[in-house]
């Protein structure tokens, strides 16, 4: 999440007003069953191996117990609880999105909202960067009612910001740095996203605790920090991965060794930090420079990961676009399109008089940053997909499938992408922990996490938005919609995607009915 001042958690007092996430009930999902068989696909696995099909998936409770290339003998159709038919159908395995959030009171005070929206989009697993924040956070109940599959949600991973969660305060010395860290990793969490904000020998004790204990690192490497702990810094010190933009170009500065900023820059005006970024990217080498490549080496041999968001910061390009996207006047509440509108206060709203000036420059920085991000994954480098949704007119699952198409236009292939969105984002999570991923890839006694979609995303990713993808049938000369997700299977238990879209249109249309019962009766 790209906090500003004073924003770095949501408080306490705010998650207790957050909505307690329902149970589910029977009519949410199917299964697990003791036989599941997707019949008929044809399987793109996650691995970057080619689509190959019709192979039949056989899933025994929640794990993957055979793949049958060509089809399963009779006896084992006739011993299924449940197949699903999904002859001339894709099945991938489950999406991970490596950076999600919950929402808040004001804009989404229901988690379920963003569960649904996610499930519907294919995504299977999420890291909480966090999911709230405070004393009564709601991480770790969320994880463990979504592992134990009573409530309707990807699988959860929970990651906590330095000192906060706990009652001792700041961690503001290497000693209480690591007290917390410990006390985390003793509670189940997952791992810890910094925001540039420790002392550099905090941020090393933290960072060297979090691999004693087995808990992952990633950073929005904010400015207020920057000049300190850059990416490169940050990565000699042992963070796993470095999530935004924040810290890249500050390493690779040709003629300064901090950023420089215009005379009236001022850190919380948003729009003068967000305009400025995109200046930022003419302070640093060209791609293709010393400099440049030795920096690419360096997160190489040092084994990083970047997820780079692209999407989040999209709306810089084109505010008008981001703004009129077609799923929002069915699927984005109308309190959270109300957070997205230009605004003072509300964090990410920092389009207060966005030019066009201000969309070229972000422009030409996307294509540095797309450069850097291209030319890391050309040469081994790990990227993950994810979507940070909830601002800058980004909704969840639809954030995440624009993410997909902008790895995409970075210059990652079809497959390449399917892999950031699989099992690179499986392998970001389960690293720390020294244990392979047991989800990501579709193979067996894996986990049984898979999205089902009628189109092949390899041929157009649009086809994965719940929205579908738009075209003219030119035998008829009418337009038609095609693709969105059919099935999400996470877990051994199948999800309607359609029925879930339905779920957020009602949460939806409720909340427009009472904002409407409000208007009236305050006439």
């Amino acid at each position: 999440m790209i906090f500003a001042a004073g924003l770095l958690a949501v408080s306490a007092s705010a998650q207790s007003r957050m909505e307690p996430v329902p149970e589910r009930q029977s009519s949410e999902g199917a299964g697990p069953f003791q036989t599941l068989i997707i019949k008929g696909a044809t399987m793109i696995d996650g691995t970057g191996a080619p689509p190959e099909g019709p192979v039949d998936i056989v899933v025994r409770g929640n794990t993957i117990a055979s793949i049958n290339r060509g089809g399963s003998p009779q006896s084992v159709y006739a011993g299924a609880d449940q197949i699903v038919d999904a002859g001339g159908m894709y099945v991938l395995p489950g999406f991970v999105d490596v950076h999600g959030h919950n929402g808040d009171p004001t804009k989404a005070p229901q988690p379920s909202y963003g569960f649904k929206l996610w499930l519907a989009h294919g995504v299977t697993s999420v890291r909480g960067v966090g999911f709230g924040g405070g004393q009564q956070d709601p991480s770790l109940d969320q994880k463990r009612r979504s592992a134990a599959n009573t409530i309707v949600a990807p699988r959860l991973f929970a990651y906590a910001v330095p000192g906060d969660v706990w009652a001792s305060g700041a961690a503001d010395s290497p000693a209480k740095g690591r007290e917390w860290t410990r006390w985390i990793a003793a509670r189940g969490y997952d791992g810890i996203k910094f925001f540039n904000s420790e002392d550099p020998a905090v941020l090393e004790a933290i960072l060297d605790e979090a691999q004693k204990q087995g808990l992952g690192s990633v950073a929005h490497l904010g400015q207020r920090g920057v000049a300190q702990v850059n990416a490169r810094k940050a990565t000699e010190l042992g963070l796993d991965g470095v999530t935004h933009y924040y810290g890249h170009f500050e390493s690779l500065l040709g003629d300064s060794s901090a950023p420089q900023y215009p005379a009236d820059y001022n850190y919380l005006d948003e729009q003068a930090r967000f305009a400025w970024v995109a200046r930022l990217a003419d302070q640093a080498v060209e791609p293709g420079s010393e400099k440049w490549d030795e920096y690419i080496d360096h997160l190489i041999d040092n084994d990083v990961t970047l997820s780079p968001t692209f999407n989040i910061y999209s709306a810089s390009r084109d505010v008008m676009r981001a703004r009129n996207l077609e799923w929002h006047a069915k699927y984005t509440l109308p309190s959270l399109m109300d957070f997205y509108s230009p605004s003072l206060t509300n964090h990410g709203s920092y389009y207060h008089d966005w030019t066009s000036e201000d969309e070229t420059a972000w422009r030409n920085f996307y294509r540095k940053w797309f450069d850097l991000t291209r030319d890391f994954k050309n040469r081994g480098g790990r990227v993950t997909a994810g979507s940070d949704p909830g601002y800058i007119y980004q909704t969840w699952g639809f954030a995440y499938i624009a993410e997909l198409e902008m790895l995409r236009e970075a210059g990652l292939t079809p497959l390449e992408v399917i892999q950031a969105a699989t099992i690179n984002g499986a392998q970001e999570i389960y690293k720390s922990k020294g244990t392979q991923p047991p989800f990501g890839s579709i193979k067996v006694g894996k986990l049984a996490d898979l999205v089902i979609v009628p189109e092949n995303p390899l041929a157009n990713l649009k086809v994965l938005y719940g929205t579908g993808h738009t075209r003219l049938n030119r035998t008829t000369n009418r337009l038609e919609t095609i693709g969105g997700v059919r099935w999400t299977v996470k877990d051994g238990i199948v999800y309607d995607a359609h029925k879930l879209l339905a779920d957020v249109a009602a949460m939806v249309e409720a909340q427009k009915a009472a904002d409407s019962s409000e208007a009236i009766s305050q006439q």
